[in-house]
């Protein structure tokens, strides 16, 4: 949500040879909670970084046609919004930066109407709403107005920098803002809600049979995925933000903030950390330091984190392997970076990752 339209130039992935290390729980040492190593491509800096707002926003031509109505739903229901820049046109949203009264405020306008798209639109919505009710450990942007119905949603804009500027880091982040990163989020995953508040958005089942259909799991996958999963039926849920980013966590001097709750609710322990695992593929030692926290509670946990690193990687794959398609269709103009080559080195990359986490999930399977 909080990508800017232009893209970032990053330096390419350097190749990087098969992991031989990686044990049966990420780790040679087989322990639980023991150490183990190993755009959109790319992504703006986020809202939270105050760029200083200046000018008038361009409402001429085939950009006014479309933001003229978007600007009139948003005045419907915050008339003192006022638009000053386009901060992201996405294939499913329009994010405007402006102010509402004396304070810096986004709008952001639903593009795809699919019922998909709608459903998250909505979810993101009635969770912002939550977080009036009931304040979450972490800093949120406060809510402004909202419309769920027409697609328009208003928020505070929050003041930081993001602690990644893409999805996947070209380069390795700073310690101190992966271990702000991860403080925050294991605040989020210890508050309890008010029951009710939130379900689960996240169908572990289906989700393993849809990859497996696609021939992203195998059979084994499949069957060992499901053992896990029985295992964990009566485990209780943590609640996660659900695009556990650091491009998604604003760093700023009064502490970090979490933006995109449009994932948020109640998971198996450890999706956050999996999550941040995965995009975390050029930082060895934050890895070992997530993968001993989500561990650190025993069997139970060290299983539903496997669980979780496997689909969310293997989401990963998906995502990256229709991007590398889709670049292969597109010809790359003279002095452009190759995007689709460093989208190739990242999906080389999550292909090792996932080959690690499928050995882990093999060997906890055979403890059980």
């Amino acid at each position: 949500m909080y990508a800017a339209s232009t893209s970032v130039s990053a330096p390419l992935r350097p190749a990087r040879p098969p992991q031989q290390s990686g044990g049966p729980y990420l780790d040679p040492s087989h322990a639980v909670g023991a150490a183990f190593g190993g755009g959109r491509a790319r992504r703006g800096p986020g809202i939270g970084a105050q760029q200083p707002l200046s000018g008038r926003l361009d409402l001429s031509g085939p950009q006014g046609a479309e933001l003229r109505p978007l600007i009139t739903s948003v005045h419907r229901i915050c008339p003192e919004f006022n638009p000053v820049q386009v901060l992201r046109r996405g294939s499913r949203s329009v994010l405007l930066v402006g102010t509402a009264g004396r304070n810096s405020a986004v709008a952001k306008c639903l593009l795809d109407r699919s019922p998909a798209s709608a459903e998250r639109f909505q979810h993101e919505i009635a969770t912002y709403r939550a977080f009036v009710r009931h304040r979450p450990p972490v800093r949120v942007p406060r809510l402004i107005a909202a419309d769920p119905d027409n697609g328009t949603l208003v928020i505070e804009r929050m003041p930081g920098r993001p602690a990644a500027a893409q999805r996947h880091p070209s380069t390795t982040p700073p310690r101190a803002d992966v271990r702000v990163a991860l403080g925050a989020l294991c605040r989020v995953n210890l508050w309890r809600p008010p029951a009710g508040m939130f379900d689960m958005p996240l169908d572990y089942g289906r989700h393993i049979a849809r990859y497996h259909e696609l021939g992203l799991l195998t059979d084994r996958d499949m069957g060992d995925l499901q053992k896990l999963l029985h295992g964990l039926a009566h485990v209780q849920g943590q609640f996660c933000h659900g695009e556990a980013l650091l491009s998604n966590i604003l760093l700023s001097p009064a502490g970090p903030v979490l933006v995109d709750w449009d994932q948020a609710g109640w998971y198996l322990p450890g999706y956050d950390l999996a999550t941040l695992w995965a995009v975390l593929g050029d930082a060895p030692a934050a890895r070992r330091q997530i993968s001993q926290h989500a561990q650190a509670a025993g069997p139970t946990s060290r299983d539903a984190f496997l669980v979780n690193l496997m689909l969310v990687l293997t989401r990963e794959i998906r995502r990256y392997e229709t991007a590398v398609q889709r670049s292969l269709q597109e010809p790359v103009p003279p002095g452009s970076p190759d995007t689709g080559e460093e989208q190739r080195l990242l999906l080389r990359r999550l292909h090792d990752d996932c080959a690690m986490a499928r050995r882990a999930v093999r060997a906890a399977v055979g403890t059980r």
